[in-house]
C-alpha cells in the first residue's frame, strides 16, 4: 500500500487527482462542522447521545453530531438510487427503456434520481428535526414555527445536493466513487473519537478493581478489529476466474484468458443500501414520536427499524442478503455479458454461446452471491448482536458496517491507482 502511494505521488496526473480528492474532502469536513441556523446549541449534547445518530452518521458520512448543513450526507441520494433501480426491473416501462439507451438514458435516469433525492432529503430533514426536538429537553429548534422547520429542511436539503455534487466531482476528477469516498471520510473522521470513547468507558471511568479487566477488553477489541480487517480484506480480494476462449485467435497457450468475478460481486453497496433502507423509515417515525410515541403500532415499527434491537439487526442482515443478490445482477448482467462474448467471438469452454452462457453466468452469480451475502451478513450482524447482548457502546455494534465500507473503499482506491500506474507504464513503453 505504501509503495503504491509512493509511486502515485511520482506521477503528475495521479498526484493531481489525489490532491483534488483531498481538497473536496476538506470542504466536506468544514461543512460538517457548520451548524444549521435556528438550532439550540445546548440541545446538541442530547441529540448526540441518541442511538440513531450513530446509524445515520454511518450511512450519511457524519455531521449529525453538530446538526450541520451536511447532517443528512448522501443518504437521501442513496435511497433515491435504490428506488430507481428497483423500478427499472420491469416495473416502470419508461425507466426500463432509458436503461437501454446508453449515455442518454443514463442522464435522464440521473435527473429523475435527483428529483427524488430532493423529496427524500426534505422529508428526512423535517422528520429528524421534529423527532430530535421531541427528544431534547432543551428544545432543538429555537423558534417552534412551521416556517423555521421549512427553512431548516431547505438548508439541509441544499447541503445534501451540494455534497452529492462534490461526490460527482470526486468521481469525475478525483479518485474512487465519490459517494463512497465521502462516507469513508466521515467514518475515518469519527474513528479516533469512537476508540477513545470505548477506552474511556472501559478503562478511565472504571473503578481500580475493574480497570485491568477494562484494559484486557480494550486490547481484545483492537486484536479483534485487526483480525476482522484481515479476514474482510482477504474475502474482498478473492475472485472466481472463469476461463474464456476466443475462436478468432490462433490455438496457442496464450489463446485462453479469464473472466474474473469477485466472491463478493456486489462489494460494499448492499451494506450502504440496507443501512439507508433502515434509516429512512426510522427518521420519518421520529416526526410522530411526540404524538404517537406511546401507541403500540409506533413501538412495533420503532423496534423493527432500529439497529439497537435484535429484530432490527436481523431485518438489517436480511436486507443486506437481499441487496447482495439484487446488486450482483445489476453489476454483472448475464444477458448482456453473454451477448458481448458472442459478438467478440468468445465462449466459455463446455458451454454453448447465447442462452446457455446466460444461464451458466446466472448460476455462477447465484453461487457467488450466496457466499458473499453470508459473509456480509455475518460481518455486519455479529458486532451488532454482541452490542445488544452485552450492552456495549453503539459504535462497536456499527463497527462491522463501518469496517466493510472503509476496507471496500480503500481497496477500490488502490485498484484505481494501480490501474493508472499501469496505464502510465504502457504509455512509456509505446513512446
Amino acid at each position: 500500500m505504501f509503495s503504491t502511494l509512493k509511486n502515485a505521488f511520482k506521477d503528475k496526473e495521479i498526484r493531481n487527482k489525489l490532491f483534488y480528492t483531498l481538497f473536496i474532502l476538506v470542504i466536506y469536513r468544514l461543512g460538517a462542522n457548520i451548524t444549521v441556523p435556528g438550532i439550540n446549541a445546548k440541545a446538541l449534547t442530547t441529540v448526540a447521545n441518541t442511538g440513531l445518530v450513530s446509524v445515520l452518521d454511518t450511512v450519511s458520512g457524519g455531521g449529525l453530531d453538530n446538526y450541520s448543513i451536511f447532517s443528512l450526507g448522501v443518504s437521501p441520494y442513496i435511497t433515491a438510487q435504490i428506488v430507481i433501480q428497483l423500478l427499472q426491473m420491469d416495473i416502470v416501462p419508461t425507466l426500463v427503456e432509458w436503461g437501454k439507451q446508453g449515455e442518454v438514458g443514463r442522464r435522464k435516469t440521473n435527473q429523475v434520481t435527483r428529483y427524488l433525492t430532493l423529496f427524500v432529503a426534505f422529508v428526512q430533514s423535517v422528520g429528524i428535526t421534529l423527532g430530535f426536538n421531541a427528544l431534547s429537553s432543551f428544545g432543538l429548534v429555537k423558534t417552534q414555527t412551521w416556517q423555521t422547520y421549512f427553512e431548516i429542511g431547505m438548508i439541509m436539503t441544499a447541503g445534501t445536493f451540494l455534497l452529492t455534487w462534490l461526490g460527482d466531482e470526486i468521481t469525475d476528477k478525483g479518485l474512487g466513487n465519490g459517494v463512497s469516498v465521502i462516507i469513508f471520510a466521515g467514518i475515518i473522521a469519527r474513528l479516533p473519537g469512537g476508540l477513545y470513547q470505548v477506552f474511556q468507558d472501559q478503562v478511565i471511568n472504571n473503578s481500580a478493581s475493574d480497570r485491568w479487566q477494562g484494559v484486557a477488553f480494550f486490547v481484545a477489541l483492537i486484536v479483534a478489529i485487526l483480525l476482522v480487517t484481515k479476514f474482510v480484506t482477504w474475502v474482498e480480494q478473492a475472485d472466481r476466474r472463469i476461463p474464456i476462449q476466443y475462436t478468432r485467435r490462433a490455438t496457442t497457450s496464450g489463446s485462453e484468458s479469464f473472466l474474473p468475478l469477485k466472491v463478493n460481486v456486489s462489494g460494499v453497496i448492499p451494506v450502504i443500501f440496507a443501512s439507508s433502507f433502515i434509516v429512512t423509515p426510522a427518521t420519518i417515525l421520529m416526526a410522530f414520536q411526540g404524538k404517537y410515541g406511546d401507541t403500540t403500532w409506533y413501538q412495533v415499527l420503532s423496534n423493527i427499524f432500529s439497529l439497537q434491537t435484535t429484530p432490527g439487526a436481523i431485518i438489517y442482515t436480511l436486507l443486506i442478503i437481499l441487496f447482495t443478490f439484487f446488486y450482483a445482477f445489476v453489476q454483472v448482467n448475464p444477458e448482456k455479458l453473454a451477448e458481448n462474448l458472442q459478438k467478440q467471438g468468445a465462449y466459455i469452454p463446455s458451454v454453448w454461446p447465447g442462452k446457455d452462457t446466460e444461464k451458466y453466468m446466472s448460476s455462477m452469480l447465484l453461487k457467488l452471491s450466496t457466499v458473499g451475502s453470508v459473509y456480509l451478513g455475518l460481518v455486519a450482524l455479529l458486532p451488532q448482536l454482541a452490542t445488544n447482548i452485552w450492552d456495549l457502546p453503539s459504535s462497536i455494534g456499527l463497527g462491522g458496517t463501518s469496517l466493510l465500507i472503509v476496507i471496500g473503499v480503500v481497496l477500490e482506491l488502490s485498484r484505481q491507482i494501480n490501474g493508472l500506474l499501469m496505464k502510465r507504464e504502457y504509455a512509456g513503453f509505446i513512446r
